[in-house]
């Protein structure tokens, strides 16, 4: 199955302790995991012509390290990880996977 367009121009992997984000012009992130200190699901009214679903990577202070919408690829492996930390907030993913408006859901905090 082809993937979502222009998501699908994202790619994200997880290497080496690090969180790599390649954007569609090629502008390449590269941020230690261990410098995240939120994640959040920021969601927009564009659906479903546009990118409507962001996943964000946020150090101190609210800084963004990472975002990629919904349908990058790489995004399960990505999204695996997140889920996997301690607290993560599943009803807060399930409220963002369903809203159609513009609006931001903490998913992780650091402790």
């Amino acid at each position: 199955m082809p993937g979502l367009e222009p998501e699908a121009r994202w790619s994200v992997s997880l290497r080496g302790g690090r969180l790599i984000e390649v954007q569609p012009n090629s502008t390449t992130t590269s941020t230690s995991l261990d410098r995240i200190h939120q994640i959040k699901i920021a969601t927009n009214d564009s659906g479903p012509w546009g990118a409507d679903v962001w996943w964000v990577f946020e150090g101190l202070a609210g800084a963004v390290l990472s975002a990629f919408p919904q349908g990058a690829t790489g995004e399960q492996d990505v999204v695996d990880w997140a889920m996997a930390l301690p607290d993560f907030d599943y009803s807060a993913m399930t409220e963002a996977m369903s809203s159609v408006e513009n609006a931001e859901f903490v998913v992780w905090r650091k402790k």
